[in-house]
C-alpha cells in the first residue's frame, strides 16, 4: 500500500467509494475501457487482464500448470487469484456470474 507523508483531503474509504460509484455508473464496455485506460498504466491493465484471464480456468477446475500453459500467466498469479476466489470478498465470483449471464452471485 502506498504511504503518504501528507494526509489527503478526502479519506481513503470515501475516495474508494467514489471510485466504485464511478465504475458502477459506466454502462458500456467502451466506457469502461476508456476509463481504465485513463485511470491505469498499461502495466496495471496487463496485471488485471492476466488475473481475470485465469478465472474461467480456475472455475472449470483446471490445474495451475495447465492454466499457465494456456494463458502464460505465472503460477504465482494463478495461485493469488485462486486464493481470492476461495477466500476473498466474492468479487471475482460476482463478476464471473454476471459475465456468464447469471446475475449477481
Amino acid at each position: 500500500m502506498k504511504r503518504r507523508s501528507l494526509a489527503p483531503e478526502t479519506p481513503a474509504d470515501s475516495a474508494e467509494t467514489s471510485l466504485c460509484e464511478a465504475l458502477a455508473g459506466l454502462s458500456t464496455v467502451e466506457e469502461m475501457r476508456a476509463f481504465l485506460h485513463d485511470l491505469c498504466t498499461p502495466a496495471e491493465i496487463e496485471v488485471m487482464v492476466d488475473r481475470w484471464r485465469v478465472v474461467p480456468h480456475l472455475l472449470e477446475g483446471r490445474s495451475y500448470r495447465e492454466i499457465h500453459e494456456r494463458t502464460a500467466v505465472s503460477i504465482t498469479t494463478i495461485g493469488r487469484v485462486a486464493r481470492y476466489l476461495n477466500q476473498g470478498n466474492g468479487g471475482y465470483m460476482a463478476a464471473a456470474a454476471r459475465r456468464n449471464g447469471g446475475g449477481a452471485a
